[in-house]
């Protein structure tokens, strides 16, 4: 974890001598580079770094207790202490699972509306709180069943994403500026116009992005360029191309039409992570380090002028799809832990020194002489500026040498650094004489020089981290109707706190049975919960069956990462599978949809009634009962440890009295 930490600090004098003595010595195996910030320079506005919560990826954040949810609120959110972030993108939830979870809808039917579900509509009133400048931005993954009958480029879902953006005003007095098409798919020219037909006819001020589409998909996700250029309609839909992920092998994907399109080019989905798991160990990790090249070079190559991280924060558990994508870490509410990555301090470089509306100044942007890049801003009073600076692929140190004019200031200039010695630290001012100074970089770094004030670093720090409580139970009284229980994790489907049939209290309930239009891979529905590492327990539980499908206990699951599982209807591990008729199966579910059988039969069971179901494990022993009765009790390896859920098909189910006990 990157703790705040007190460094002495670099001072630096005002003196002539000393600022030779410190600031102009330089390997003289390296070249300098100058760099002349000039307050009548071009370049495009600056339209802010900002990050996407989609996917499921805050769906444990809601579950924190005070004060650590506010603590990692600020981190992400609050100007002057972390990441200080411009934008925000939530999803525009669908029951459907959209990466590592599914979001709830805010419309299950044509009649049905409810602007409270899931977290979403909370963490944009949390983060407004926090920033009321912060510009908050939508794009749905998937859709209802009901929209389009199965069809999502339709009215119905034009009329969707209006009626979540005029909720999101109504209910929770949140402007939402943009919003996008469709998540990664081929954009349709129709629908892109019906959307903004629609916004326009109900009077909804959001403007269109489009088409966040990701590298080889569809025809190309630049191909929404050359289909504006051939139809004015389309091209005043559109506000703004969002592409995700816009280096391919190395390189930026941008074409020349589209930077002479007049049109603003978003990098509207990136990450920090490398895909080398979890960034957590060091204080300048990888993690920093990637988005500290990757928003220089977003502007200085690629031609973007915002950027989005998915995600904000990583709060979904491991073993889902993408671990650590976030910009800090916190999937342990139990606990209260969390961590603050390099890459919200990398974040913090741009965002804490620049504001959506500077100007870029190209002549004052470019590559170092000695490996590592540069950017220029100036604000819109033509007065205060920022630089940052990156050296991240550096060997040595190396100066550089800048001069100020055109009105700009150039009297104290504050300098901040972040590397393996100094975290996000203000490490001295300088005083330029005559307009100019130099300064020698540190290899492996990120510095911003600036004239502004006002930046700031977190002191919060989080409680140590604990594992998954066990043993673990949870009868749902204490979760409120319609609503999801702490920690567990829809991967499909809906499973809420609903009043009990044919029993007093409160049950979990999975309430969804049209299948949603999705966006990748469709599990059956099932809800997640546990500790990867756990091996020998047992899952018990209570459920009743409407009589149109089963219900499943699973154990062991070792992964629940959608793109991995092929079209397996489970995650890999155990499967219990009880159908209303009394047919069950118990099964081992494999990476690439293999499901390999282990015992099988047929019980007397009612529908509508209540029954006790148990799975357990102890060494290679797995064993399963209904109502007191050994269903199977055999012998396998397949799965040595893992978390557990409780599943459906599409169809209502409730559950009641779930403990996970030892064994």
């Amino acid at each position: 974890m990157i703790r705040p930490r007190h460094f002495a600090r670099r001072a630096v004098s005002s003196a002539a001598p000393v600022l030779l003595a410190l600031l102009v010595a330089c390997s003289s195996h390296s070249r300098d580079t100058a760099i002349m910030l000039d307050g009548t320079g071009t370049g495009r506005i600056f339209e802010g770094i900002g990050a996407a919560s989609a996917g499921a990826s805050s769906r444990l954040l809601d579950d924190y207790k005070e004060p650590y949810r506010s603590q990692i609120l600020d981190y992400l959110f609050k100007p002057g202490y972390g990441a200080a972030l411009q934008h925000l993108k939530v999803e525009i939830g669908a029951d459907v699972n959209s990466t590592d979870g599914a979001e709830p809808s805010s419309m299950r039917s044509r009649d049905d509306r409810d602007y409270t579900r899931g977290y979403e509509w909370w963490l944009m009133e949390e983060a407004r709180k926090r920033n009321p400048q912060i510009i908050l931005d939508t794009l749905p993954w998937g859709a209802p069943g009901w929209v389009g009958s199965g069809h999502f480029y339709s009215q119905d879902m034009a009329d969707y994403v209006a009626d979540f953006l005029q909720g999101a005003q109504k209910q929770h007095h949140l402007d939402i500026a943009y919003t996008g098409v469709w998540n990664e798919k081929q954009f349709d020219s129709t629908y892109v116009k019906e959307l903004s037909r629609t916004l326009a006819a109900q009077r909804i001020p959001a403007k269109i992005v489009c088409c966040d589409e990701y590298p080889g998909e569809g025809l190309g996700q630049w191909s929404i360029v050359d289909a504006m250029l051939k139809d004015a309609e389309l091209n005043t839909a559109v506000s703004a191309v969002g592409v995700h992920y816009p280096i391919v092998d190395g390189k930026y994907t941008t074409p020349a039409n589209a930077r002479t399109i007049g049109k603003p080019l978003w990098s509207s989905e990136d990450q920090p992570n490398s895909g080398g798991g979890p960034i957590v160990s060091r204080e300048w990790p990888i993690g920093g380090r990637i988005l500290a090249r990757l928003y220089n070079r977003n502007y200085l190559t690629g031609g973007f002028t915002k950027t989005e991280i998915w995600s904000p924060v990583t709060s979904y558990y491991d073993l889902l799809a993408a671990p650590n994508s976030g910009l800090m870490y916190a999937n342990t509410p139990w606990s209260g832990y969390y961590n603050v990555q390099g890459a919200i301090w990398a974040t913090a470089h741009t965002t804490q020194f620049a504001q959506p509306g500077w100007q870029y100044l190209d002549g004052a942007s470019g590559l170092l002489s000695e490996q590592g890049s540069f950017v220029s801003l100036k604000s819109p009073n033509g007065k205060d500026w920022s630089v940052v600076i990156e050296t991240i692929d550096a060997k040595q140190p190396q100066k550089i040498t800048l001069a100020v004019r055109g009105g700009l200031t150039s009297t104290t200039i504050h300098v901040w650094e972040t590397n393996n010695q100094h975290t996000f630290e203000h490490v001295g001012d300088l005083e330029p004489q005559d307009g100019k100074f130099s300064y020698t970089l540190d290899p492996d770094s990120l510095y911003t020089f600036t004239t502004t004030v006002g930046q700031g670093r977190g002191t919060a720090a989080p409680p140590g981290e604990s594992s998954f409580p066990l043993p673990y139970a949870d009868n749902f009284e204490d979760t409120a109707l319609a609503r999801a229980p702490r920690f567990l994790s829809d991967q499909d489907g809906a499973f809420e706190a609903h009043p009990c049939l044919q029993r007093k209290g409160r049950c979990l309930e999975q309430v969804i049975t049209v299948k949603p239009t999705p966006w990748g891979p469709l599990p059956d529905p099932f809800t997640l919960a546990g500790d990867a590492k756990w091996s020998g327990y047992r899952i018990a539980v209570d459920f009743l069956l409407h009589g149109d499908g089963p219900v499943t206990l699973m154990g062991r699951i070792d992964s629940a990462d959608v793109f991995k599982d092929g079209k397996a209807p489970w995650p890999s591990g155990y499967v219990l599978r009880i159908e209303p008729g009394g047919k069950w199966a118990l099964s081992s579910a494999v990476y690439k949809a293999t499901t390999r059988e282990l015992a099988s039969g047929v019980v007397p069971l009612s529908a509508g009634r209540w029954h006790h179901a148990e799975l357990a494990f102890k060494g290679n022993q797995v064993s399963a009962s209904l109502n007191g009765k050994t269903l199977a009790d055999t012998t396998d390896a397949s799965h040595t440890h893992g978390m557990f859920a409780l599943g459906t098909g599409w169809n209502r189910a409730q559950f009641d009295n779930l403990s996970i006990t030892p064994q």
